[in-house]
């Protein structure tokens, strides 16, 4: 039986989903996460401690455990983990990416020099030292722009900036964001027009295109919070095109070669296509749950089966059109109930409704947040048909939380 090592953080969405596919394989799974859970004290080497936020600690944790019980592969399931995974799968020689090119992904000050050493068509930027005017960055990009954190992702910290007083405001905010941490902030112009999300697998340094997201909702800030996903996406052919290869050539500057990949990109209303990110994981939080390949094989499968070399064939996306919406959090409070789920779940076409934050905690709405409230996965013969779907879904619920100014209840539909 082929043994990986999934480091799975203690905050990740995705342990359940990656647990499940391992099992479907018969793949014994070795949990690797900063703490080692009170239910895995009995696991022996079946669960490790991996100090992520420490990586030479961390890889040589992996090592140690793979001299006593070999491993035949290392994945990260999240952002968190990736370099980690990296270096240590190139220690035990199993295929990875350079580390050098995972840290790059996690970078968005690296991440703009190589795509722009490449000459990929990405939005201008101008990068700030910590202790360095903002405002002035913003000015000499131009209005709109948008600024952000160098290194944090989920959108968390991400502001368009319209004026020189938004600019300043923006920069406290993303300071405070950052606490003591003295990290660059990226100053972009704004890139008006459609977004895409690509979903794909390198093997070989080549890419498989798994799937393309359309993105209906306009993402025009002030923040960029994401709500429905759907697939396959309604673009021509020939954008679609452009966007495979634009991917395609982001991951070759980057330096990767193996294993998932999310990128982010933007569609301008002459037909122009701009990169904005590229992540070398898949995506993020249950989206994933509205993909399917071959006959009812998901993503995690399709990434576990990659990172132990077993057989990729036959592995085409359903021909279903599927999405998923990101319950956006509109206000910060304490979550004291989400009501209308069975209404949701009964609207046709939905396939399940999940609210992923637990009662009694607190929510934090973007920019400072980096968490939905849950997930509703639909399916239908069309994208049109999954997008209604998942509307009509989120209509139906009302969220309830205390905590809000004069700790009155408030009430979100």
């Amino acid at each position: 039986m082929p043994r990986i090592l999934l480091l799975l953080p203690t905050a990740t969405y995705r342990a359940t989903d990656f647990m499940a596919a391992a099992a479907v394989l018969g793949v014994d799974v070795v949990v690797g996460s900063e703490h080692r859970q009170a239910i895995a004290r009995s696991m022996g080497d079946r669960a490790v401690v991996v100090p992520m936020g420490s990586p030479d600690a961390a890889v040589e944790a992996i090592v140690a455990l793979h001299h006593r019980t070999p491993l035949d592969g290392v994945l990260a399931v999240d952002d968190q983990g990736i370099v980690v995974a990296s270096r240590a799968a190139e220690r035990l020689g199993f295929p990875h990416n350079l580390p050098d090119a995972v840290a790059a992904t996690r970078d968005k000050v690296v991440m703009r020099e190589r795509l722009g050493a490449a000459s990929l068509p990405q939005p201008s930027y101008r990068i700030v030292p910590a202790g360095a005017d903002e405002a002035l960055a913003c000015a000499d990009i131009g209005y709109p722009c948008v600024m952000k954190p160098a290194s944090r992702s989920a959108s968390q910290g991400v502001i368009r900036v319209d004026d020189a007083a938004q600019a300043g405001a923006a920069a406290a905010r993303i300071r405070a964001i950052l606490g003591d941490c003295p990290e660059p902030v990226v100053v972009e112009r704004f890139v008006p027009g459609a977004e895409v999300a690509v979903e794909g697998l390198l093997v070989n340094g080549k890419l498989e295109v798994l799937a393309v997201f359309d993105k209906p909702d306009p993402l025009d800030g002030p923040f960029f919070e994401e709500t429905i996903y759907v697939t396959p996406s309604r673009q021509a052919a020939s954008i679609l095109a452009e966007v495979e290869t634009i991917t395609a050539r982001a991951a070759e500057a980057m330096g990767l070669q193996e294993g998932p990949l999310h990128a982010e990109l933007r569609i301008g209303a002459t037909g122009v296509v701009t990169i904005l990110e590229l992540a070398a994981r898949s995506i993020g939080g249950l989206c994933s749950r509205s993909l399917r390949f071959g006959v009812g094989v998901s993503l995690e499968e399709v990434i576990i089966r990659h990172a132990l070399g077993m057989s990729l064939d036959g592995l085409t996306r359903e021909a279903q059109a599927a999405g998923v919406m990101m319950l956006p959090i509109r206000s910060a409070g304490v979550l004291v109930e989400v009501r209308g789920l069975e209404r949701a779940r009964a609207v046709e076409g939905v396939a399940g409704v999940e609210i992923s934050i637990p009662l009694g905690r607190d929510v934090v709405p973007l920019p400072e947040g980096d968490r939905y409230l849950g997930f509703i996965f639909a399916r239908g013969e069309t994208a049109h048909e999954v997008e209604e779907a998942l509307r009509l879904a989120e209509s139906c619920l009302e969220v309830e939380l205390r905590g809000a100014p004069h700790d009155r209840p408030v009430r979100h539909h």
